[in-house]
């Protein structure tokens, strides 16, 4: 008899245990899918305030922006900006993260930025574009986003107009479909240097990362001149991403953007 009451209280306390877990873990997934950013409903960009309690989201300097261009102020380049990119650069991966179809880099490229050196991360892409110039929204975006060793980020942004087939844009596509959640390892060289940056105009101004935790202190370089891709690459990209993945425009509060000729 007094085996079989001790056995009851173990399987009471057992079965008290496992409902305190139960809770636990849906309470935590609950915090968890409740903090959950996306492009669409109720996690939208326009709830990003609200949702990432602990970011920038709700800053006084975010990206994207409109960049209207008689309000700049124009500046005669004085090799601000230095593209130091090579044929061998390695891609590293391709990852389709849930909001965009982003590339990883190996060691290799960099640029330098007002005397100091960043060095190439990641590119991936917005559509349609995030910033627009003189109110124009462009059908892509590319980001290729710089980290220098003390951790302060430079992003270059480049526009994409329909036209031509990009042979850059079919090597980034030879590697899609790619479902959600997917990595493909690559380790494949690829030339930066055909997107001929250091031939392009630009605007530049601080800013924000367009995605949450949507970090301040941001240099931020959009070049005038847009790429050309073909419809159909355009399309490819947007078949592998979530449906308007980008950020609202943001206000320019006071800042000055400048163009760089």
């Amino acid at each position: 008899m007094h085996a079989k009451i001790t056995l009851l209280i173990g399987a009471v306390f057992i079965t008290i245990s496992s409902c305190k877990d139960s809770k636990k873990e849906t309470h935590n997934s609950t915090q968890e899918s409740g903090h959950h950013w996306s492009y669409s409903g109720e996690t939208s960009p326009e709830h990003w305030i609200e949702i990432e309690k602990n970011s920038d989201c709700g800053g006084k300097h975010q990206s994207p922006i409109n960049i209207i261009h008689k309000d700049t102020d124009s500046v005669k380049i004085k090799g601000d900006l230095k593209i130091q990119y090579t044929p061998k650069t390695l891609l590293s991966k391709v990852e389709n993260n849930g909001h965009s179809i982003q590339f990883d880099f190996e060691a290799g490229d960099s640029i330098n930025y007002k005397n100091q050196t960043y060095y190439l991360k990641q590119i991936h892409f917005h559509e349609p574009a995030e910033h627009k110039i003189n109110g124009v929204i462009y059908p892509i975006e590319m980001h290729l986003v710089h980290v220098s060793k003390s951790g302060k980020l430079t992003v270059l942004g480049l526009l994409g107009e329909e036209g031509d087939e990009s042979q850059l844009f079919e090597f980034f596509e030879s590697f899609l479909p790619l479902k959600n959640g997917a990595v493909k390892d690559i380790h494949q060289k690829i030339d930066l240097s055909s997107l001929l940056l250091e031939d392009k105009h630009y605007y530049s101004y601080g800013g924000s990362l367009t995605t949450p935790p949507c970090t301040e202190g941001v240099n931020w370089v959009v070049f005038k001149e847009s790429i050309i891709l073909s419809v159909g690459e355009v399309l490819k990209l947007r078949n592998n991403m979530p449906v308007n993945n980008y950020r609202n425009e943001q206000p320019l509060n006071e800042r000055g953007v400048e163009y760089n000729y």
